[in-house]
């Protein structure tokens, strides 16, 4: 689906207002520019991260946008879906170490999704990694382009894949989440299909769209919550050790050379 031939489409909320067509928000804090566009075409509204300079780096700021627009979405009764994709050639790179959400911000995000009375579907085309794959997994559906590559790249720089557990475990094969936790590997969209990541590929997203515009609205608010009830029983058992496990890993002096290391583009200290 195309965003670019959508219909106009003005979405209010708490911080501000959203216009496709000018693709800009008004906000208290005075930001010109949204890093969520929003468009709509025949009940599907499409929410596209828009931060291509930075890969989509999930910002503080990317995460509130994100968060205010799908609680629009969720009040809204002509939205039957969403679809989260992306501008630019990485649907996201994972956190923004430079600006970073809050960890309780992020679960908030993942559990919001997974909790929003409409289906979501993923629509990546480019590159997703680390964090961004923790936003795959809290979507009902994810369609992939053939050429789309993953990675879970936390242990190289000296994390791990702690809060985006709570979306990826429930889903991946185990075997496979093991060795992609572990090593950090790229893989590609036959893996992360095989591995449960990926629904289907770019062709079917037409007829998915198709079969979600001719369900009802309480149909698929009942079927989403069957088959998405045990990742919220995750989140209610599991959130809070994962948020301090990971702040607990950002903290520490090797996470500090890891980062350090990434954004200087060199090799940190523990490689052999």
């Amino acid at each position: 689906m195309s965003t670019d031939k959508s219909t106009e489409q003005s979405t209010e909320q708490s911080t501000g207002k959203i216009t496709e067509k000018g693709r800009e928000q008004t906000t208290e804090k005075g930001r010109e520019k949204s890093l969520v566009r929003i468009a709509a075409d025949r009940g599907i509204t499409t929410l596209t991260l828009d931060s291509p300079a930075n890969r989509n780096a999930l910002s503080a700021a990317l995460v509130t946008e994100l968060a205010d627009a799908l609680a629009a979405c969720a009040k809204d009764p002509a939205v039957r879906a969403v679809v989260l994709t992306h501008a630019g050639g990485t649907f996201s790179a994972g956190a923004d170490l430079k600006a970073p959400p809050g960890p309780y911000a992020f679960v908030d995000l993942l559990r919001q999704i997974v909790a929003l009375p409409k289906p979501v579907v993923g629509l990546v085309t480019g590159h997703a990694r680390a964090g961004g794959l923790g936003l795959l997994g809290a979507c009902d559906v994810v369609v992939a382009a053939e050429d789309a590559d993953f990675a879970l790249t936390e242990v190289r720089i000296g994390v791990a894949p702690a809060v985006i557990s709570l979306t990826l475990l429930p889903k991946l094969d185990q075997r496979a989440a093991a060795r992609y936790y572990l090593t950090g590997e790229r893989f590609g969209v036959a893996e992360a299909r095989a591995m449960g990541l990926v629904t289907a590929p770019l062709a079917d997203l037409a007829p998915i769209l198709d079969g979600l515009r001719a369900a009802s609205p309480q149909g698929l608010r009942a079927a989403k919550r069957l088959v998405t009830a045990r990742v919220l029983e995750t989140f209610e058992r599991d959130a809070e050790e994962l948020v301090q496990l990971s702040a607990t890993l950002f903290a520490s002096a090797e996470a500090r050379e890891g980062m350090t290391a990434f954004l200087e583009r060199r090799d940190p200290t523990w490689r052999l």
